[in-house]
């Protein structure tokens, strides 16, 4: 019998799953799994999404207009970062439970459409992940500009700055719908 070890499935490259193990094994998990929003089994972008309204409502009473600005810049450098990291650990170039990029792209659409009503921001949402999840047009470009890689080379910087970018173009779809609507036209 042959005594060598399997490999790990990291060490093999086979794609990991998540559990609250993994979340909690690295800063880095955590951030990009949304603080445990993207373990969800069922739907974990939209979980993420949803965590995002709640902590964007709870965080909005504190900050103001250049504060959340620089909490989503920073947020994009930590989260490009965590991002980065999560895919190189999962062997995943965009895995699903990732959801820092739904996260900022939706704070990133709440703080520009407020002050509005539930409505208002239920049918932000309802857009957002409508943009996310279908990846019309432009949002597929995004999603695919930087998933490209040569076959058995590693996940990059690249990989983890796409995982936010499909994301934002999303969002940018969102604002520019409801600015039109608000416009009248």
């Amino acid at each position: 019998m042959d005594a060598t070890p399997a490999p790990s499935p990291l060490a093999a490259g086979a794609p990991r799953r998540v559990s609250a193990r993994f979340l909690l094994a690295h800063p880095a998990h955590a951030i990009a799994l949304g603080f445990g929003a993207g373990l969800s089994p069922v739907a974990p972008g939209t979980v993420g999404t949803l965590w995002a309204w709640l902590s964007f409502i709870v965080l909005d009473r504190w900050l103001d207009d250049a504060q959340w600005g620089l909490l989503l810049l920073a947020g994009t450098a930590v989260g490009w970062w965590a991002c980065t990291v999560t895919a190189r650990h999962l062997a995943t170039a965009d895995p699903g439970a990732i959801v820092w990029d739904e996260v900022l792209a939706f704070w990133a659409v709440l703080w520009l459409v407020m002050p509005t009503g539930f409505f208002g921001q239920l049918l932000a949402f309802v857009l957002f992940r409508c943009f996310d999840a279908a990846k019309p047009g432009p949002v597929a470009w995004a999603d695919a500009l930087f998933k490209r890689r040569r076959p058995g080379s590693s996940i990059g910087w690249a990989q983890g700055f796409g995982i936010l970018f499909d994301d934002a173009v999303a969002a940018l779809c969102v604002l520019l719908l409801i600015a039109l609507w608000r416009s009248g036209g």
